[in-house]
């Protein structure tokens, strides 16, 4: 039996009984994925909060995921979802700073809290992290998950689960891209490659929020008066227009000072060319490919740093949420129903989107 107008519904793992079973978006190959009725979770244990998921942010992992791309070992059936936002349903034994009802994200890295980077407050450079969810472990695509809730983080006032869904990952990410690495300042001029995706979006509006100068790149006209809309100060058509010559014209030949590269090998060598002396290029993605070679000369004599940046601390979730509270939100391009959650992966696949795509319970 079909979804809404998607994913397949399987009917041999119903169950009848509302209180006991869930729907949960399960991973069984590449390419495929059923929505079946599985077993609800039992009570939250102690130290664990039980979380009723309203929304889930897609990103890029989960394309990767979806494809097969799992980069390490993982066992099918796998439940997707990387990035979510909900509410709490019930509270273990021990947990006092959440209660029922609470709405709140969870930190999807199941890090081990003990390590000297996780003590520090470095969440994405634990020493023992199990996994990611909805990659490597099952992830958010269920309507109950029990969470520690020291992973848990609560949700300001006023920001919806729509919204609050993006701050996980792709709001995150940026914060920790743009200011723990790169140490964007006020006033600076950053280039955002692929200004029109989940992270690019984001990247204009923080860049721009501060009084940055933004240049940025899209792939059709259409995006580029989008991303106009957002805030973007120069858009450069890169299917139509060579941006390396446009950043520097428009920089006076000097360059940017940052430069926001999740593309890859379609883009990174571009991006170092488009730097001015002693910039920074802060990279997180390789959409385009994994490898490419960089001129060494050119990186020394010019004086480049070049960050390489993966996820965030739970400190960038709630700096993001708080950047939400205050009126910062995120580009939204599309919200599907979770029956239609591969419809939701193909469109990020195929380039289509301006913003994020969310998927609503």
């Amino acid at each position: 039996m079909s979804g809404v107008a998607g994913t397949t519904v399987d009917v041999a793992h119903r169950t009848t009984d509302p209180v006991s079973a869930m729907r949960a978006l399960m991973l069984i190959g590449d390419r495929k994925i059923l929505l079946r009725e599985v077993a609800a979770p039992p009570a939250p244990a102690a130290g664990e909060v039980q979380i009723g998921i309203k929304a889930i942010g897609l990103n890029h992992i989960d394309v990767w995921g979806w494809r097969g791309m799992a980069f390490a070992k993982r066992k099918l059936p796998l439940i997707v979802g990387a990035e979510a936002a909900g509410e709490i349903r019930a509270v273990g034994a021990g947990v006092s700073d959440f209660h029922v009802g609470d709405r709140v994200v969870a930190y999807g890295g199941l890090t081990c809290g003990i390590c000297k980077a996780c003590r520090e407050g470095r969440d994405n450079l634990c020493e023992d992290v199990a996994g990611i969810m909805g990659f490597h472990v099952d992830g958010f695509a269920r309507d109950l998950v029990n969470m520690p809730a020291r992973l848990t983080i609560p949700v300001p006032a006023g920001v919806s689960f729509r919204d609050a869904a993006c701050a996980p990952i792709a709001f995150s990410t940026v914060q920790h891209m743009l200011f723990d690495n790169a140490k964007l300042e006020p006033g600076e001029t950053i280039l955002v490659q692929a200004g029109g995706s989940g992270i690019g979006t984001v990247a204009i509006k923080m860049a721009k929020a501060i009084g940055c100068t933004v240049i940025t790149t899209v792939g059709d006209d259409e995006k580029a008066a989008k991303a106009k809309a957002i805030g973007a100060d120069h858009v450069i058509n890169y299917r139509t227009e060579r941006f390396e010559g446009i950043v520097r014209k428009l920089t006076g030949k000097k360059g940017v000072d940052v430069a926001f590269e999740h593309v890859g090998p379609d883009t990174f060598n571009g991006s170092l060319l488009c730097l001015k002396r002693g910039g920074r290029l802060v990279t997180c993605g390789s959409t385009s490919g994994q490898s490419t070679t960089i001129n060494l000369f050119q990186l020394f004599l010019q004086q480049y740093r070049i960050f390489g940046s993966f996820g965030a601390s739970m400190r960038n979730i709630r700096e993001s949420l708080a950047k939400m509270a205050s009126g910062l939100l995120p580009v939204i391009d599309t919200e599907v129903a979770l029956a239609d959650f591969e419809q939701g992966l193909a469109r990020l696949e195929g380039r289509q989107v301006f913003g994020k795509i969310i998927v609503t319970f």
